[in-house]
């Protein structure tokens, strides 16, 4: 659960190297990345206009069934004109002029929907990115790293769209054991010789003011210990109220939110009165938390998938306590979405696996929400989380031009969505 410890990296890699290095990627990849788009889709994916030549980031999509999550409008026999990575006019046949020699993707029988949000997935390596973006993920938003390789791999997303999802990096993680996490930074290395950890006001203060400085755009601690842990109780709490306030309020200052691991009821509570902008996990979060909640406006972000992921572990005590969780969260989301409670979707990937964002889709789905509420967790809902509400999660004038071309009506069977047979990233088709 949430970040996997990975060995550091070089001793040579710099601040300014970390940024650099990820433009040099792009910069290497990205024609590989064009080329791939060129070969044409994976079978079944639809069909591109033979000789018709490719300009990056210009696409028209047509003769799909497009869903607009934010209305629940089905528009059959559709049009999708992206220019420039951005969508340019989207609607029924004859009501969308489709400018000529642009590249077309036939969407014939497939439906088409806006890229969804993965709003908690750690992102640490170039692969990994690249395959939330085939798996359907098209932006996102990290649940920290542990050497600030989710910033780069934001810089990656920015030259390349196609290699990366449009990211909202955490960096490292506020959390009282640093471990060799203090190696990602210099200015980290003075807390290894605290004999109690990152506890103090000052100390907290100095993660996130480090973690500001390296351009994360939001902050992540912790209320709970770890339930991927076997040795772990994830019921004990391991910051006070108190001191989420000194992490929220330090993030303000920067501008930035804070989002919280969290499990027990006490925990929530806590975090959520600390001023934390989402609530993580969550699992045994009460009634009188999720009206706060509601009353602040506060995101519940639940993990499913990753709860879901414990109860197939082949440790007992993990496997004991996905079985005994998972049916409580899938409450405690029912329970938040009929009190108003904003939801976001997030798969809590990390270690090299990446688990498709349908498949948490799906999840809400099974906890009670109807299949275009559970859809609007992973689009709508999970943007406005992350700050991108005006731009991301329609297929819609001015709104980015990611799409997924899906092999069936996803209303009707949401399990599409964890198959995309096409990924179209700011206009160009991963």
């Amino acid at each position: 659960m949430c970040v996997e410890a990975i060995p550091p990296p070089s001793p040579a890699v710099t601040r300014r190297g970390v940024l650099a290095g990820a433009a040099a990627l792009a910069g290497t990849v990205a024609a590989a990345g064009r080329a791939t788009a060129a070969d044409g889709p994976a079978s079944g994916s639809g069909h591109r206009t033979p000789g018709t030549p490719a300009r990056a980031g210009h696409l028209v999509i047509r003769g799909g069934t497009l869903l607009d999550p934010a209305t629940g409008e089905v528009t059959e026999d559709a049009v999708v004109v992206i220019e420039d990575g951005t969508v340019r006019a989207a609607g029924r046949r004859g009501t969308v002029t489709a400018p000529q020699g642009v590249e077309t993707l036939d969407a014939h029988g497939r439906w088409i929907l806006p890229g969804l949000v993965d709003a908690h997935i750690h992102l640490s390596t170039a692969a990994e990115a690249r395959d939330a973006v085939l798996r359907g993920a098209t932006s996102a938003r990290s649940g920290s790293t542990s050497f600030y390789q989710d910033i780069a791999v934001r810089e990656l997303a920015r030259h390349s769209p196609a290699l990366a999802p449009r990211l909202r990096a955490a960096g490292v993680f506020v959390t009282p054991d640093l471990g060799d996490t203090v190696l990602a930074d210099p200015d980290l290395t003075p807390l290894a010789r605290l004999k109690g950890g990152v506890r103090s006001a000052e100390a907290l203060r100095r993660v996130v003011e480090v973690n500001l400085a390296r351009g994360a755009d939001v902050v992540k601690t912790r209320v709970n210990e770890r339930a991927g842990l076997p040795e772990q109780d994830p019921l004990a709490q391991v910051y006070s109220r108190e001191q989420l306030a000194e992490i929220v309020a330090a993030a303000r200052r920067g501008g930035r939110g804070v989002l919280c691991h969290s499990y027990s009821e006490q925990g929530c509570h806590d975090a959520v009165m600390a001023g934390i902008r989402s609530l993580e996990h969550g699992a045994f979060v009460g009634e009188r938390t999720l009206r706060e909640m509601r009353r602040r406006g506060t995101y519940f972000t639940p993990t499913l998938t990753a709860i879901a992921g414990l109860a197939e572990s082949p440790d007992p005590v993990l496997a004991e306590r996905g079985r005994t969780y998972l049916p409580v969260l899938k409450r405690a989301v029912l329970a938040a979405h009929e009190l108003g409670v904003p939801l976001a979707a997030g798969t809590d990937s990390s270690g090299g696996t990446v688990d498709p964002i349908g498949g948490e889709v799906e999840l809400m789905h099974s906890a009670g929400l109807s299949p275009l509420d559970a859809i609007r967790t992973a689009t709508t809902g999970a943007a406005r989380l992350l700050g991108l509400g005006g731009s991301v999660g329609r297929l819609t004038r001015g709104f980015a031009g990611d799409a997924l071309l899906l092999s069936g009506d996803p209303l009707a069977d949401l399990s599409v969505l964890k198959r995309p047979l096409t990924v179209v990233r700011a206009g160009v088709a991963a």
